[in-house]
């Protein structure tokens, strides 16, 4: 098959598109000839991504885990999907990606691919959609009424941000560019600050809830826009022990989490989906032999949206 391969750490100038074996299935696995797999620049940084479950090297190593596909083949034993079934994932950060016409997956964590959705657009759903619901549901138990706000709301987080919140009843800011403001509002974004021409924390305050997807100096200045009993979820890194102590007296919280793989969530994600309450966006859909300039695209930031690979021969 044709993939996308890394033969040592580093960025985009790692990629190569070659060659590669086809996946072995191990129980419990389906094999899924990918149509589209959605990119995060991020994960070329990432110990995982060059790491097996076991802490050993795995090099060459295929990157992307988001993933929308049909089933191939399954293991002996799998019930959870059928051959023929159409699926989208997101898959194991220890093990190879679905930059490429096959990946290997839990069957237990495929689930249903939204039916209004074709799969470049499916494929943008997983990681980000997923990291909102839980950013939401399990950590912020956010509630209709209160206040949120989500920094960069356009990016591949962002939009899913700014869709669910506002699907739940909260009350919606976002930071983004001028460019982007009358974009969120179609979104159902309630207000939109241009953070290149004013600090948000002088238009922003008493939040119940704000996102962060920047991090440095845009999460430590968040601290201050949060109302007493607020809480900061910090996406790209882990906040420093210093910060979560000097305003835990006030009451205020600070999270950072990994987001976790989830067949369950991801089918009530597809149901919103296709009952037109949320939908992804995507920046661009690109060939799989292109991922390079995929990725650095997304490494150089200010996306709209997701930036998807559309697998060769799908």
């Amino acid at each position: 098959m044709k993939a996308i391969r890394l033969h040592r750490q580093g960025g985009p100038e790692q990629i190569v598109y070659e060659d590669a074996p086809e996946p072995v299935l191990g129980a419990g696995d389906a094999l899924i000839r990918v149509h589209a797999t959605g990119i995060t620049p991020a994960e070329l940084t990432w110990e995982e991504t060059y790491r097996n479950c076991d802490g050993s090297e795995r090099l060459p190593a295929i990157p992307g885990h988001e993933v929308s596909g049909v089933v191939e083949s399954v293991a002996d034993g799998v019930s959870d999907v059928m051959i023929g079934d159409e699926v989208y994932a997101l898959t194991s950060f220890c093990r190879d990606g679905a930059a490429a016409e096959y990946v290997a997956v839990r069957a237990a964590d495929l689930a249903p691919k939204p039916k209004t959705l074709d799969h470049a657009r499916a494929a943008a759903v997983p990681l980000s959609a997923l990291t909102v619901w839980q950013a939401f549901f399990d950590h912020a138990h956010l509630a209709s009424g209160q206040r949120v706000l989500i920094h960069g709301a356009a990016g591949g987080v962002g939009v899913f941000a700014v869709q669910i919140a506002r699907w739940l009843g909260a009350y919606v800011i976002g930071t983004a560019s001028a460019e982007n403001r009358d974009f969120l509002f179609s979104l159902g974004a309630n207000e939109v600050i241009d953070y290149r021409e004013a600090p948000f924390e002088q238009a922003v305050s008493d939040a119940d809830v704000v996102i962060d997807t920047i991090g440095g100096e845009t999460r430590r200045r968040s601290w201050e826009v949060l109302k007493p009993t607020g809480i900061l979820i910090s996406l790209p890194a882990p906040i420093p022990e210093s910060e979560t102590t000097a305003y835990s007296e006030s009451g205020k919280r600070g999270l950072f989490f990994i987001v976790q793989t989830d067949r369950e969530q991801l089918s009530k994600i597809a149901s919103l989906i296709d009952s037109g309450a949320i939908r992804p966006v995507i920046a661009e859909v690109i060939p799989l032999a292109n991922a390079r300039l995929a990725f650095e695209r997304g490494v150089a930031g200010h996306t709209r949206g997701k930036l998807v690979l559309h697998a060769a021969g799908s």
